[in-house]
């Protein structure tokens, strides 16, 4: 399946999406809010449209997970092989505040593990790619990119800051002058792949879609996302889609 898959065509999906996102982050625009209390623009709503359209087009067979989409059962979706795990806009509360700093998140989920990723942040002109087996890339560069230098770069939320993430940057042992930078959205993952950051600890909620197009991207790049409290790798289609904190490094 992943063979059939041209990830040139899901970089255009998230271009035309950005291209559409642009379009409404540059007026005025309304902001729902859903049951949660997470907020809601036309923007997330039209992103999602046409991201799950042009994917039903090319591969009508691949189901499709989306944060903006009806949940599907878990008795349905565990026999899933493969499946596209969406974000439309990822970072919506980045969004709200014109800060630049949200993304439009694809992702191919096979066996519970993200082979294939798109991370497009529209406003920034970033577009984060992999395929398994085929590297990973910024803006057509090969991932990682070697820095040198003697700080040890953290990266954190700017909107979920937690106690318990200050607590375990403090506790990080390193000989390097230590660096915090904060980032919105799942760029945080793809500053470690990139390599500009060392390590991205996340003790505070995120969901599968919020991570799984960046996490793709950074296994191609040869980094790892594992479970906070256990070195295993953060997996995919659980029966409860809420992430388990996790450390990406």
């Amino acid at each position: 399946m992943l063979d059939k898959i041209d990830i040139e065509d899901i970089k255009s999906i998230a271009l035309d999406a950005g291209n559409l996102i642009m379009e409404i982050y540059n007026k005025d625009f309304t902001i729902e809010y859903k049951d949660d209390k997470s907020p809601l623009t036309e923007a997330d709503i039209k992103s999602n449209e046409l991201i799950c359209k042009a994917l039903k087009k090319l591969y009508p067979t691949i189901p499709i997970m989306s944060e903006e989409n009806k949940e599907v059962n878990y008795e349905i979706r565990k026999d899933w092989e493969y499946y596209w795990c969406i974000d439309p806009i990822d970072g919506t509360k980045e969004f709200i505040k014109k800060n630049d700093e949200f993304t439009i998140n694809i992702a191919l989920v096979h066996k519970g593990i993200p082979v294939l990723g798109v991370v497009y942040a529209p406003a920034l002109e970033l577009m984060y790619c992999s395929k398994q087996g085929h590297g990973a890339y910024k803006n057509d560069v090969k991932l990682p990119i070697n820095r040198e230098d003697d700080t040890f770069v953290i990266v954190a939320s700017k909107s979920h800051m937690s106690n318990e993430t200050q607590t375990f940057v403090d506790e990080i042992k390193t000989d390097k002058v230590k660096e915090l930078i904060s980032m919105g959205s799942s760029l945080k993952l793809c500053l470690v792949a990139e390599g500009k950051a060392d390590i991205y600890p996340r003790l505070a909620p995120t969901m599968e879609w919020d991570t799984a197009a960046a996490h793709a991207i950074v296994l191609e790049s040869g980094k790892k996302v594992l479970q906070y409290d256990e070195n295993k790798s953060v997996l995919y289609n659980k029966e409860n889609l809420l992430n388990p904190f996790f450390v990406v490094k």
